[in-house]
């Protein structure tokens, strides 16, 4: 396990560019591989999770091409994929996990879907009960977890209220309405991000959006032998989950002025943007423009004193992987930070709440720990202090540690610096590079 030590820093300057977007990435590359033809998806994630993805459809029969951000994926159609005997490996990645099980649900095979250690610790009952309802064949150890086996067959479509707002459950549900007889509509009751709706209807998909309820008419099912999405090259905007970890830390120095390039800024995405600005941080979009559908930018950053705050209710499925990093910039705000109704973050990576209390604490913070999250004192309680840094194999865990040592006294060592790979390789090449000391 390698180890980083992150020294103290000075301010941020010059720029940088995130990878290409985690989320779209894994659906272009799904879309893609039941699409017909070739194309090339440019700035492809580096993220671990994303070649999961890649090598599952790899295994399932379409052919994969890797050329540094450059993907090149040749397929034959919603009914092209191919049985494979081994079991498809998702890795550390859940989406990988739930939106696949989507396609896999229509299939007319059997497969079976497994992952590391952690992933099958991660619920999947979410997402295997609006599959059954559909009439998919799914098992699931304790009816809930990986390895999952998915008998595919024919599908029907359902009217899903989404018992939770999940964009995971929710693109399962889609994906698998593509091959399902009639219209699937999916109500969420909360909005969530619009990745696969916005992928679909790139594709050509047949699918409307009304509030918060889509529809999406079933393509591969009996009677439609002529019913195919459409090759196509697409561009992948940067990672704005990624793209925070370096908000958080120019926002952290007076003297800070960094430019981040080619951001994606989709409005289910940009809730983030609105608590950093409310807490007070110098942020300016340029340059905006769309791109396939999604809104491409690029962030201005400069220091900022943040005020900090409470981050709760229909807020926390719009920032659920931006918490980590707001929760260790608690000692850097006037107020401190508190995050409600967040037990979704038990059930992640990591259990992100009891990760980020531990961490803080070895730091000098003072946290309270709830089952829900968890709230972290602001500058009154005192600078934080290097220490050494347990992410328990969680990529946010890491990166968040990293940042909040830039403004320790003394250096953090963060163990297992390597899991930051899972979502974002080179981000400490890329904070040493703008970091000054």
């Amino acid at each position: 396990m390698k180890k980083r030590t992150i020294q103290p820093a000075k301010q941020l300057t010059g720029g940088v560019e995130p990878p290409g977007d985690k989320s779209i990435s894994h659906r272009y590359a799904m879309i893609a591989a039941i699409a017909e033809g070739a194309r090339e998806l440019r700035h492809f994630a580096a993220a671990a999770d994303c070649h999961s993805t890649l090598a599952c459809m790899k295994s399932l029969g379409a052919e994969v091409k890797i050329d540094k951000e450059t993907v090149r994926l040749t397929a034959r159609g919603l009914r092209g994929l191919k049985a494979t005997r081994r079991a498809l490996d998702a890795g550390n990645s859940g989406t990988t996990m739930r939106l696949l099980a989507g396609i896999l649900a229509g299939q007319e095979f059997t497969s079976q879907l497994t992952g590391d250690a952690s992933l099958q610790k991660r619920p999947m009952k979410r997402v295997v009960g609006p599959l059954r309802q559909m009439g998919a064949d799914i098992r699931a150890r304790d009816d809930n977890f990986a390895p999952l086996e998915i008998r595919g067959g024919r599908l029907h479509a359902i009217d899903f209220q989404m018992p939770m707002a999940s964009a995971q459950v929710k693109s399962a549900v889609l994906l698998a309405g593509l091959f399902a007889e009639g219209e699937t509509i999916v109500t969420e009751p909360a909005r969530t991000r619009d990745h696969t709706e916005l992928a679909l209807e790139e594709f050509g998909a047949p699918i409307e959006k009304l509030g918060r309820t889509i529809r999406i008419q079933g393509l591969a099912a009996a009677g439609n032998g002529n019913a195919k999405l459409r090759a196509l090259s697409l561009d992948i905007p940067g990672d704005l989950s990624s793209a925070v970890f370096f908000i958080a830390a120019a926002s952290l120095f007076p003297d800070s002025n960094l430019l981040i390039h080619n951001v994606g800024l989709n409005p289910t995405r940009t809730a983030i943007l609105d608590v950093f600005a409310s807490m007070g941080a110098s942020l300016q979009m340029l340059s905006v423009r769309t791109v396939h559908g999604e809104i491409v930018g690029d962030l201005s950053v400069k220091g900022a004193s943040l005020k900090g705050g409470v981050i709760e209710g229909d807020q926390i499925p719009l920032v659920i992987d931006e918490l980590p990093m707001l929760a260790a910039l608690g000692p850097y705000t006037e107020q401190g930070i508190e995050i409600r109704n967040a037990a979704e973050l038990r059930v992640k990576e990591s259990d992100r709440i009891a990760a980020l209390a531990e961490n803080l604490r070895r730091m000098g913070a003072k946290v309270e720990e709830h089952p829900d999250g968890l709230r972290v004192e602001g500058r009154a309680a005192g600078k934080l202090r290097g220490a050494e840094i347990e992410p328990y194999a969680d990529h946010r865990i890491a990166m968040a540690f990293a940042i909040a040592a830039l403004g320790a006294s003394g250096p953090t060592v963060i163990r297992d610096a390597d899991c930051a790979g899972v979502s974002y390789p080179k981000f400490f090449e890329d904070l040493e590079r703008v970091a000054e000391r």
